[in-house]
């Protein structure tokens, strides 16, 4: 009993036939897109009568492809489709497989509901939870970028030919002759508050003579690198961000791959160098300045010389209060310029997520600075430098 028929012999068909007293399912043709609308309306009158449990004769069964083969699902269910896909089944191996992965992919059970039910607790617990991930995935990322930049560097170092001066001198100017101006005003107008806090304080129990001191060792031990790095992470970290993001964005770092060169070595090397040398000089300014503007408001309000007062500088203030404020300063160009080139690589392709990871750049960069400065401190005064 033909449900329908073809025009087409090669059509694909579905029948009801009694074999040995048995009703049979006997397909026959090929199964496949081009003969999708005949079959579909095959498969809907037989729907209707198809007894339960009826065995298939798939043996005649020509060609078939995602088409038919979501169609035999609809026709015979999961339960009987089964029989099609066990190792006894006459289909060839590879029309089970394809069965196989069409019943998975229509028949996937639904995902359970979500329960509406929950709790403040729960909520800031979560909370909590992502956040640690997210911290957790971001040192990850850190550490192995750390990584990458360091054997690139290890590769790069011993080949001069390979080094890029005209990258690294450019980049040198951008970081560091471009931002004395800013590192200056600013740490001058900071050693000025402090000295004038200091003689405000320290008036009351006679002893504004040690604002000299007060402002000596602030600006050597963590002022003037603390300020100096902070300004670098909000001004050089945003731009290497933004210009490698860019690069992203518009595939050019695919294009260095393709022409067989490194973009770690191209890219970050030049501004890691650049910053390197930039920071401790312009911690030095920053030291310089700050103690400038403390000398004015102490000629200005203490009637301390700027003679009396480098006099007090020189006898009270060792070298190492200066060297252990330098020594922070490449530790912190390091990650902050391999803080601004790692977000420019996770840049997605989009001109919201330059400035996604614009944003990020700057805050991890100054994040990491005062906390490995407060580390740091307390390094330092354990061992009594």
């Amino acid at each position: 009993m033909r449900a329908s028929s073809s025009a087409d012999s090669s059509a694909g068909h579905a029948e009801l036939a009694t074999n040995q007293g048995r009703e049979q399912l006997r397909l026959s043709g090929d199964w496949t897109l081009p003969h999708y609308a005949a079959l579909s309306g095959e498969v809907a009158a037989l729907q209707a009568r198809l007894p339960s449990g009826v065995a298939v004769d798939a043996a005649q069964l020509g060609a078939l492809d995602t088409a038919g083969a979501a169609l035999l699902l609809r026709l015979l269910g999961q339960e009987g489709l089964g029989g099609l896909l066990g190792e006894s089944s006459a289909l060839p191996a590879e029309r089970r497989a394809l069965l196989q992965a069409v019943s998975q992919a229509v028949g996937a059970p639904p995902e359970p509901p979500v329960d509406p039910r929950h709790s403040a607790l729960g909520d800031v617990l979560e909370h909590v939870g992502i956040t640690v991930g997210v911290f957790r995935r971001h040192l990850t990322d850190l550490l192995g970028f750390i990584g990458l930049t360091l054997e690139a560097l290890f590769l790069t170092l011993l080949r001069p030919w390979r080094w890029r001066t005209t990258s690294l001198v450019a980049n040198l100017e951008k970081t560091a002759l471009d931002a004395v101006p800013i590192v200056a005003l600013l740490t001058f107008l900071v050693g000025a508050v402090v000295a004038f806090l200091g003689a405000t304080v320290l008036a009351d129990f006679g002893a504004s003579i040690f604002t000299v001191d007060l402002v000596a060792f602030s600006f050597l031990r963590e002022f003037g690198v603390l300020l100096t790095a902070i300004l670098v992470a909000g001004r050089t970290a945003s731009a290497f961000t933004a210009q490698i993001g860019s690069m992203k964005a518009n595939e050019e770092i695919d294009a260095i791959r393709v022409l067989g060169l490194n973009p770690i070595e191209l890219l970050v090397l030049p501004r890691v160098f650049a910053l390197l040398l930039a920071l401790p000089m312009l911690t030095f300014i920053a030291m310089l300045s700050g103690i400038v503007g403390g000398m004015l408001v102490c000629a200005l309000t203490l009637d301390i010389s700027p003679v009396m007062f480098l006099s007090i500088f020189e006898n009270d203030v060792g070298l190492r209060h200066f060297l252990v404020g330098l020594a922070k300063a490449p530790v912190f160009a390091f990650l902050i310029a391999v803080i601004g080139c790692m977000e420019g690589f996770k840049v997605s392709g989009s001109a919201q997520s330059v400035g996604e990871h614009t944003t990020s750049a700057v805050v991890q960069s100054i994040f990491v600075v005062i906390l490995l400065d407060a580390v740091a401190a307390l390094f330092c005064m354990e061992m009594g430098w």
